[in-house]
């Protein structure tokens, strides 16, 4: 139950104090549970289970959640579309109650320049294939195979393939909502 107590409480953005008010037990009691310290009453894990809302039986399953892991194949990735000439591709989009959103992106080739970008949050970009520019306002960073860049996405930035050849890039945005906030952040 340890492992997945843990896992189902973070998943729903429960801290161990929230969960533990819920169920009517101490943050400490709870936290013994999660590390497998101390087994709860019957009653306990009804009321854990209920506060996240799941069955019981799945407190105490062997069996790994579909929606704890998650496999999406090269093909079978979720078209997101995006500005004129870029493209984006959802990982793991089906995921429900993710805090990093994964997609590939391919952004525009030399050219227009679309419009600087911000939002809440952090953002990873890790250049799979070809190159790119990554724009601030004060300056701009040259990407080549294997170049990753982590930056407050706050600061406004945008982003073009550069050579004459579409980049490949895997980005990674980062963003702990509002209490009572479940949206995903924006695309770049």
């Amino acid at each position: 139950m340890a492992g997945r107590l843990r896992a189902l409480r973070t998943q729903n953005r429960l801290s161990l104090e929230a969960l533990a008010a819920q169920v009517g037990v101490t943050k400490s009691y709870l936290s013994k549970v999660e590390r497998g310290l101390s087994e709860p009453s019957i009653s306990t894990a009804l009321k854990i289970a209920e506060a996240l809302g799941v069955e019981v039986g799945r407190l105490f399953s062997e069996e790994v959640e579909p929606e704890l892991v998650t496999v999406v194949r090269a093909g079978e990735r979720t078209p997101l579309g995006g500005p004129e000439g870029s493209r984006y591709e959802g990982i793991a989009a089906a995921l429900p109650g993710k805090r990093m959103v994964p997609f590939v992106m391919y952004p525009p080739l030399d050219g227009p320049v679309e419009a600087f970008k911000s939002h809440r949050g952090e953002e990873f970009l890790f250049v799979h294939q070809g190159r790119a520019e990554l724009e601030f306002p004060d300056r701009t960073v040259r990407l080549g195979p294997g170049d990753s860049v982590y930056f407050n996405a706050a600061v406004p930035h945008r982003c073009r393939s550069t050579d004459g050849e579409p980049a490949q890039i895997l980005v990674v945005i980062h963003d702990e909502p509002d209490a009572g906030d479940d949206r995903v952040p924006p695309l770049p």
